[in-house]
């Protein structure tokens, strides 16, 4: 089988699912993604990578709202110009795994019209009832509706392109528009939980030199930026209560000071010197350690030193590190929103909380900081629940790998002439 994966920061969600292919000689693996990107990625054994020129964003008197659209079509093209060279070289892939996101699998079904189309749809915005307008603290406007209405346009010329969609979770399907849905299935990335997995012996090393180990009261918290969709402002708020009850207790925070999802930081700065200044002398800055983005084994590592961890976000894209800390056998402390409820029952395998209630916070991670040991239950029901639903090898893959094989069979349509694209 030729199958083609396109993601604009290959691999994101292929890694494994293409090097499995990739594995077997029966199959031709190539990749498309952005050169800017993967210039700087390891390459997968056996995946072909063509990287295309990272196209011109949109010009500056185009409206607001047609920002993004623009930039998606220009991303589109650079795709569709680099399935050309392909075709000249005798490959039409029989399916194509594409992320529409950015644009890039908008002109897929009229490059390559033969090959079926499987999109990874991560998450179709709404003005009401997800993540816009959830937080009172930054409050949306009918601006932000339409801009999220026309947002939307990218991903609904790409469902309807589609032959078939694939979702992480349940609630991420469920955004789509109801018409839509029956095109999309189910199938978490996965987990791999032979690497993420407890370990009690593991030890996390502060800048300062100190061993941080699983007799130590950590409590951890992680995401890909520091920003308000993954609760950190919350998440902040809530440190001098917990500081100021657990004199022993050290906090380690992972992530970057960018702006992943929503709006920038009033002012212009980073939401963690905003929070940093908001509390001031209430936070005892000595106990909490800002580690930015770490190398994989050593983020491992301190989930697996977290006596709590905390995983707060809007309704919204869940993330990996949540699974990862509960394969990891951490006490987790999730926000009471869909995406997390999902997975997490509370007093099963998690606890839950409001989003927004502080106070709450505070208490249920210094109650799991006094209950200790007699959370095991807890904690390893946590690592079941990703073992049963969402192990990589066993769960994960086998369902991804199904999808792609029965949707190759049903084939595509014919081919039409290829000539220039209009720039």
């Amino acid at each position: 089988m030729k199958l083609l994966f396109i993601h604009q920061n290959f691999p994101g969600q292929y890694r494994h699912v293409a090097a499995r292919f990739a594995a077997d000689p029966a199959h031709r693996v190539v990749a498309i993604g952005d050169h800017a990107n993967v210039i700087r990625r390891d390459r997968l054994h056996g995946v072909h990578l063509v990287a295309y020129p990272t196209p011109p964003g949109a010009t500056q008197h185009v409206h607001p709202y047609l920002r993004g659209q623009e930039a998606a079509v220009r991303r589109g093209q650079a795709v569709a110009r680099a399935l050309q060279g392909l075709r000249k070289q005798g490959f039409v892939p029989d399916l194509i795994c594409a992320h529409p996101g950015w644009g890039e699998a908008l002109f897929l079904k009229d490059a390559m019209p033969e090959s079926a189309l499987l999109a990874y749809f991560e998450f179709y915005y709404r003005a009401r009832g997800a993540d816009v307008g959830f937080d009172p603290e930054y409050p949306s406007s009918l601006d932000d509706a339409c801009r999220v209405r026309v947002k939307n346009a990218t991903l609904l010329v790409s469902l309807d392109a589609a032959d078939a969609g694939v979702a992480p979770t349940a609630w991420q399907q469920a955004q789509s528009p109801p018409g839509f849905r029956h095109k999309i299935s189910v199938a978490h990335d996965g987990i791999d939980t032979g690497i993420v997995c407890p370990d009690g012996d593991d030890t996390f090393t502060l800048p300062n030199g100190a061993v941080l180990g699983a007799r130590d009261e950590v409590v951890t918290y992680v995401a890909r930026n520091l920003e308000p969709y993954r609760g950190f402002h919350i998440f902040m708020r809530a440190l001098p209560r917990i500081l100021a009850r657990r004199p022993q207790a050290q906090v380690l925070i992972v992530g970057g000071d960018e702006v992943s999802y929503g709006v920038p930081a009033r002012g212009g700065g980073t939401y963690r010197a905003a929070l940093l200044a908001e509390l001031g002398e209430s936070l005892d800055t000595s106990r909490v350690h800002f580690m930015g983005r770490l190398p994989y084994r050593r983020y491992l590592s301190v989930l697996r030193v977290a006596s709590v961890h905390v995983y707060l976000t809007y309704p919204f894209v869940l993330s990996w590190s949540m699974l990862e800390a509960m394969a990891a056998g951490c006490l987790v402390i999730g926000s009471r929103t869909r995406p997390v409820e999902e997975v997490i029952e509370d007093g099963v395998n998690g606890w839950l909380t409001d989003f927004f209630d502080v106070a709450a916070l505070s208490e249920r991670v210094c109650d799991a900081l006094d209950a200790g040991e007699a959370l095991a239950q807890v904690r390893a029901a946590a690592r079941q629940t990703v073992v049963d639903r969402y192990d990589l090898a066993r769960v994960c893959l086998p369902r991804q790998i199904g999808l792609i094989e029965s949707l190759a069979r049903q084939g595509g349509a014919l081919a039409v002439p290829a000539d220039e694209l209009s720039r």
